[in-house]
């Protein structure tokens, strides 16, 4: 860590530059004569990639920025307010600590917060920003995590732990016991220092894999951000033996959809099916994550189109988890019946469907746009059908 950095005169020039071309500054060179053109250079890359989704950092003075890297790998704001809120003690360690985000907001809901980070410059650089944030209850340590507990007598109200999925041999991985540190292979030295867990994955780990990876999983929440999951949150609780939960939300700008259900409970239970209604319901990402297609039925009270569809539909309009339409026209799926309705601009999704949406619009030249949607799928009499439909 260049401290130097630090200057007022070089703070000024980072903030000035934010939207300068970098390759012009690198070309032209800087006048200061401590620090390198290619080190002022990454500061400005990385306080710009931090401008939406770090945005405190951002907008506080004299913050200090990692490589782009570890911009791009930390959690948002956004998903790191939402995970704090879920949590609540006097104290939490995060054993994988990175930029400190993740420890800022539990900083807001613990006493006392130990941030463990192996990289160094790394470490001194998220010590030096907590002072800056003045979040003065966090203590760093420059340390592995994991050795730290091997070697500490220190209990915890909670544990977080957001394993690399960058493996050293294997590259990008997936599985638990892929990840570093491998957290199945040290379950026991974690219940050792706390009963409560909470476990950070990518979103492309199957629910299944990951509960027979793990011990005592509680509650699984699915964390998506404008349609998008982000990430799989796994919450551990020592000698838990009960069902399962399953926590979705989609968390939007104006509200947050939310969807809860037992694992158990959908593997027992059965949607009822319906031709298509009056309107038509699309689940957002994280429920399509979680695999609620038949606790969406029923406990919303909704008719599914088809097994495989996981679209739904009802004659009264409710408030739902995802997209909700107005059924304006039903046809079958044949180039004469579409032909007819000469539709030009419209938005195109398929569910069950052979065909892609590209394959679709150019077939039928339909471009993107507008206030139409198209759904082409397949209805409960396994016959394939287009509803034209317009947002409720």
């Amino acid at each position: 860590m260049n401290k130097t950095i630090l200057n007022t005169d070089i703070q000024f020039f980072i903030k000035t530059n934010e939207n300068s071309i970098i390759g012009d500054l690198l070309l032209k060179g800087t006048s200061f004569s401590d620090v390198d053109t290619k080190t002022i250079v990454e500061q400005i890359e990385a306080r710009k990639r931090s401008k939406s989704k770090l945005s405190t950092w951002f907008k506080t003075s004299n913050i200090y920025y990692p490589n782009k890297l570890n911009i791009e790998q930390t959690s948002s704001e956004t998903t790191a307010k939402y995970k704090s809120e879920l949590l609540k003690g006097n104290s939490i360690i995060d054993l994988t600590g990175g930029f400190g985000v993740d420890c800022f907001y539990f900083s807001k809901q613990f006493k006392t917060v130990t941030h463990c980070e192996i990289n160094e410059t790394l470490s001194e650089i998220v010590s030096h920003n907590f002072q800056q944030l003045k979040a003065n209850n966090i203590k760093t340590i420059n340390t592995d995590g994991i050795a730290y507990l091997k070697t500490s007598k220190n209990r915890f109200d909670w544990i977080y732990i957001d394993p690399s999925r960058r493996h050293d041999s294997k590259g990008k991985v997936f599985f638990l016991i892929d990840c570093l540190p491998n957290v199945p292979e040290h379950l026991e030295l974690l219940f050792s220092h706390s009963k409560n867990i909470m476990i950070k994955t990518s979103p492309l780990l199957d629910l299944s894999v990951g509960i027979g990876e793990l011990k005592y999983v509680k509650t699984i929440h699915i964390v998506a951000v404008n349609n998008e999951v982000k990430e799989l949150l796994w919450v551990l609780e020592l000698g838990f033996k009960d069902q399962i939960s399953i926590e979705t939300v989609n968390i939007k700008k104006e509200s947050n959809d939310t969807f809860k259900f037992n694992l158990e409970e959908e593997k027992l239970s059965d949607s009822e099916y319906s031709l298509p209604l009056t309107y038509l319901y699309e689940p957002n990402a994280a429920v399509l994550k979680a695999g609620a297609f038949n606790q969406i039925s029923k406990q919303l009270k909704l008719y599914k189109l088809q097994k495989h569809s996981h679209l739904y539909t009802s004659n009264q309009l409710i408030d739902f988890p995802g997209r909700a339409f107005k059924i304006e026209n039903l046809i079958p799926y044949n180039k004469k019946a579409l032909k007819k309705l000469a539709i030009t601009k419209a938005n195109v999704t398929t569910r069950n469907f052979p065909e892609t949406v590209q394959q679709l619009r150019t077939k039928f030249k339909i471009k993107d746009g507008g206030d139409r949607y198209l759904f082409f799928t397949t209805d409960m009499n396994n016959q394939k059908i287009v509803l034209i439909t317009t947002k409720a």
